[in-house]
This record gives C-alpha cells, sequence and structure tokens, in this order.
C-alpha cells in the first residue's frame, strides 16, 4: 500500500463501492482529489498528522449521484420568478400567481411556471382563469414538463395570436369550441408569446447555475449533463453561465452540456455545433453531446406513437404525435454527428420516437462503425417489445427517469385513457431494458420532476413515488436498489464520459456522498427518507447538512 499519508480519511461507515463486484469497504482514503485506497483497517495506516479523518459512525459512503438529463439554470431561473411547483389544484394554482404578482408590482411581465396539467380540468387551464390573478400585464407560465405553456389575454393580444392565427409546424394553439385561443400553447406555439417575454441577463443566469448546484450538492450529486444548451422556447441559453463559472471555478461540480439541435434547421448548423464543442470547455465544463428532441410528450398527444392515440371515449383518433425531425433526415443528422465524434442524447418518449432514435444510432453504426460516443436515449415511456434488445445490440444507454414511473393523476387521468390498457403496459420498461442487457443511465429532467436522486431511486425500486400511495405501477418493471444505485452513479458516469468517477476505486476522482444510513439496511418503501450528510467533489467539501 502506498504509505504517504493521505488528505481525507473516511472510515467507521459501509461503503458501497459500486465497483463491477459491487463489494463493499469500511475505509476509503484521499489524496490531491483522487482516490488513493480502499478497504478496512489497512487502509487507516494513510493517516498522518495532517490528515482529516471523519468517522462515518455508521454512515453509508458513496460515490457521487450524477444526473444524466437536467435543465439546472431553468430550474435556479424558476427558483427566483413565480415558482408553481408545490400547488396541486387549480385554485391554488391561481392564488399563487395572484399572490407573486401582488408582490412584484413593478414586474412588466409574470413570468415563471412549474404548474401541473393534473391541477386542471382536462389539463388544460384558460386563459380566463391567468386574467382573474392578473389582469393588468401579461403572464406566461410554462407548465410542469415545460412542453406547454399558459398565457393571459394581456400575453396573446401582445404577441398578436388571434383564431386567424395559424398553428406553427411544430407545435399547437389551443382553442375553444368559437375557436378562439384559450391560453394554452403546446410546443412550438410557446416561442410565439415567449419571444415577447423579458430576457435573462448573464447575471440572472449566473445567480441560477449557483442557486441549483447548492440544491444538487444538497441531493449528493456531483456531476451532471445538462440537456439543452441553446436557446429554446422560452429558456435562455445557459451557455455563459457554464463558461463564466467555469473560468473562475465556482462550478464545482463536472458538466456536460448537450448542444441544442434546432429542429427547424438542417445539416447547415452542424459547422456551428463543432465550434460550440471547442468553445465551450474550460475547467469542469465540456459541451460533447448534442440534444435532438425528436417528439413532444404524451399528455399533450405530441409524443410519437407507431399507432394513433384514443379519444377521451376510447376510440382512434388520427392523431399518432409528432416527429419533429424526419426520421430520414435524422438518420443523416446522426450518422454525420457520431461521424465527428459528438454523442447523441435522445428526447424519445412514444414508441416511433424510440424506434427512430435507435434506426439513428443503427445507421450511424452502420457507417462509422462502432466508435466510443455513447448516444443515450431519454425518457422511454413507450418502448416496443422489439425494440428492447436494441439497446444492448445497438450500444445505446437507456436514459431513465424514475419518478415518472408511478400512479399520479397526470399518469391515471391525462395518459392511460389515451394509450388504451395494451399500449399504457409498455410504458417505463426498465426491468426489461436491464434484463435485456442494457446500460441503463438515470435522470431527473429537473424542474419537470425533483432532482432529488434518492427519490427516483425509492420509486424504481418500488414503481411508487416516495410519497404515493399503491399500488405500484407496472410491478414487473421494478428493479433492484443495486440497479437503482448503479443507474446514479456508475450509469450516469458512463453516459457523461466521466469514467474515473462513478464507483469508489483506488484512481477514481474523490467524488463522493454521505448518506444518514445504508439503504439495504430497512425496507424498500424507506428508501425514499434517506437523506445527504455530504458531499465531496475531487475530495473537497461541498455540502454538509
Amino acid at each position: 500500500m502506498h504509505r504517504t499519508p493521505a488528505d481525507l480519511v473516511l472510515t467507521g461507515g459501509p461503503v458501497l463501492t459500486m465497483d463491477a463486484a459491487r463489494s463493499r469497504a469500511t475505509t476509503v482514503a484521499v489524496t490531491d482529489g483522487r482516490i488513493t485506497a480502499v478497504g478496512h483497517d489497512e487502509v487507516r495506516e494513510l493517516t498522518g498528522p495532517r490528515t482529516e479523518v471523519v468517522d462515518l459512525a455508521g454512515r453509508t459512503l458513496l460515490p457521487g449521484f450524477q444526473d444524466a438529463h437536467i435543465h439546472p439554470v431553468t430550474a435556479g431561473l424558476e427558483l427566483a420568478r413565480c415558482n408553481l411547483t408545490d400547488t396541486h389544484t387549480a385554485t391554488e394554482t391561481v392564488a399563487a400567481v395572484r399572490a407573486y404578482a401582488d408582490t412584484h408590482p413593478d414586474q412588466e411581465w409574470i413570468t415563471g411556471g412549474g404548474w401541473s396539467m393534473d391541477a386542471f380540468e382536462g389539463g388544460a387551464p384558460t386563459r380566463e382563469q391567468l386574467d382573474t390573478a392578473v389582469p393588468d400585464r401579461p403572464a406566461y407560465l410554462v407548465n410542469r414538463d415545460h412542453h406547454g405553456a399558459w398565457a393571459n389575454t394581456r400575453a396573446l393580444t401582445l404577441a398578436g395570436i388571434t383564431r386567424d392565427t395559424p398553428d406553427p409546424a411544430d407545435g399547437r394553439i389551443e382553442r375553444d369550441e368559437r375557436g378562439e385561443p384559450t391560453g394554452l400553447l403546446q410546443e412550438g406555439a410557446m416561442d410565439l408569446v415567449a419571444r415577447h417575454t423579458p430576457r435573462s441577463t448573464p447575471a440572472d443566469r449566473l445567480a441560477a447555475l449557483l442557486r441549483a448546484q447548492r440544491l444538487l450538492h444538497a441531493h449528493g450529486i456531483t456531476a451532471w449533463q445538462d440537456a439543452i444548451l441553446g436557446g429554446f422556447g422560452s429558456m435562455d441559453d445557459p451557455a455563459d453561465a457554464y463558461l463564466s463559472a467555469a473560468r473562475d471555478g465556482s462550478l464545482t461540480a463536472r458538466v456536460v452540456g448537450a448542444l441544442w439541435w434546432d429542429r427547424e434547421r438542417g445539416a447547415e448548423q452542424i459547422p456551428g455545433l463543432v465550434a460550440r464543442r471547442e468553445e465551450l470547455n474550460a475547467g469542469r465544463f465540456r459541451a460533447g453531446s448534442v440534444k435532438i428532441m425528436q417528439d413532444g410528450v404524451a399528455e399533450t398527444g405530441t409524443a410519437a406513437l407507431l399507432a394513433p392515440y384514443l379519444d377521451g371515449c376510447g376510440c382512434a383518433t388520427t392523431n399518432r404525435g409528432t416527429s419533429f425531425v424526419d426520421p430520414a433526415e435524422l438518420r443523416r443528422h446522426v450518422t454525420e454527428l457520431d461521424a465527428l465524434g459528438f454523442q447523441v442524447h435522445f428526447h424519445a418518449l412514444g414508441d416511433r420516437a424510440v424506434r427512430e432514435a435507435l434506426d439513428a444510432v443503427q445507421a450511424a453504426r452502420a457507417a462509422n462503425g462502432r466508435t466510443d460516443t455513447r448516444p443515450h436515449l431519454a425518457h422511454l415511456q413507450i418502448v416496443q417489445p422489439d425494440d428492447i434488445p436494441r439497446f444492448r445490440e445497438l450500444g445505446a444507454t437507456a436514459n431513465i427517469q424514475p419518478l415518472w414511473a408511478a400512479h399520479e393523476p397526470q399518469m391515471d387521468e391525462l395518459t392511460i385513457p389515451f394509450l388504451g390498457a395494451g399500449r399504457a403496459a409498455l410504458q417505463y420498461p426498465f426491468g426489461a431494458l436491464l434484463r435485456s442487457g442494457a446500460t441503463v443511465a438515470a435522470g431527473s429532467d429537473w424542474p419537470v420532476s425533483s432532482p432529488d436522486p434518492l427519490h427516483g431511486i425509492h420509486t424504481a425500486v418500488n414503481r411508487i413515488t416516495p410519497d404515493g400511495e399503491g399500488p405500484a405501477f407496472l410491478p414487473e418493471q421494478r428493479i433492484s436498489l443495486t440497479a437503482a444505485l448503479a443507474a446514479y452513479t456508475a450509469g450516469s458516469a458512463y453516459v457523461n464520459h466521466l469514467d474515473d468517477t462513478g464507483s469508489i476505486r483506488p484512481g477514481a476522482l474523490a467524488d463522493l456522498v454521505v448518506l444518514d444510513r445504508d439503504p439495504y439496511a430497512g425496507p424498500p418503501e424507506e428508501i425514499g427518507a434517506t437523506r445527504v450528510l455530504r458531499t465531496y467533489v475531487g475530495g473537497r467539501l461541498v455540502h454538509e447538512a
């Protein structure tokens, strides 16, 4: 054993190494930001007069969690605006907007978001409801999944949206039975109003990043992949905040950025993405991924399906959702991006979008051979059984958002009836993907849902959220606690090309998290009560409860 005294020794508790053998230890030594020894009593011999010794006192040490699909700057901005994530009914939501507007009389626009579709009848709030809360100014509030927005009458008027305004190619203006806009804007239609809202400043975005980073470190998250670098709808490009924080050292997490693929353009944008990849590379931040949003979301009928959605009576409609990028073009673009060494990060919810993304990966593999680009498909709400083994065959990672795999109103009222029982039974097939040999990573999509990895792990294991009640959602798709922990550590580290993280082993970076208990020691239904006590990045303490 290396005899130079360590800078830091953590000892006296279970160490879940998440190595290939899923071995356990009791003591870890760290020097110069890296793990130098993992074992038991013998590692304590590396304690010298200047070594900081942390007594775990029976608490558990794990590799730092990593989030493979998240939007921290957007979340940080929303926390500082009209934040509706804690509202659950239409009355509560409208009251929260009114309270925010009353306490911010000088704001030209009321912006923010986080409202839940299931709070409103049919998932559809109206401009008249928002007018009661904000009658004197334009208001524009994105929903929790950021695929729809709610505007009041003043905002629609200011944007020039009338009954005669055509739907954009990639979105929909919801209308009442008279053809008048209701105030609900889906997908690309959001931008008709969003482009008129006040933009955040570079200082706003930097403050939002640091606000979000503190919260993520408090949840044990040491690295993440930001799923959109670029301007999209009402979301401002967060790249300048990352670059600034990376250069001045205030970015303590390790961050991979996924450059936004503009679905209004084609291959002509690729040279610009190459240039941005070179530019956005400093400190702990790099942008080596490209994000392609292939479809929308099931609740609004924009997730791309192989067979049509049903209507409220259970009859087939003509709507199969939206493929934002033509599948033949997608295959060409992904092949070119892959040849240039880009990872491709797909948003693919519906079974048609999943198949189109896998077909694009297959085309790239056929043209370029197997290279270490590590493409991944996020969300995976509906996956046809024939497509499940293709993840292993193609080396495409399944990037899961476990909190969505549970019974809750948005699922039970706004999704299952419009999919039908057979297709609804194919949702979030985490167990089937693992059994097929797929590599699995995990993320939160925060601010769409909570960034707490332990809540995601709880839901993946139980198929019930920590605050939910039974029954379990498709319990045959439950995964083990070990598999869920691996997805949030080694799996996401693999997706992020952070190969010296994700497990506790000599030579790895000392990105570590201390939990208040051993999650294996209690029943599975108590996993979500686990709390983070300490978070280290590169051996440096970045959070202490």
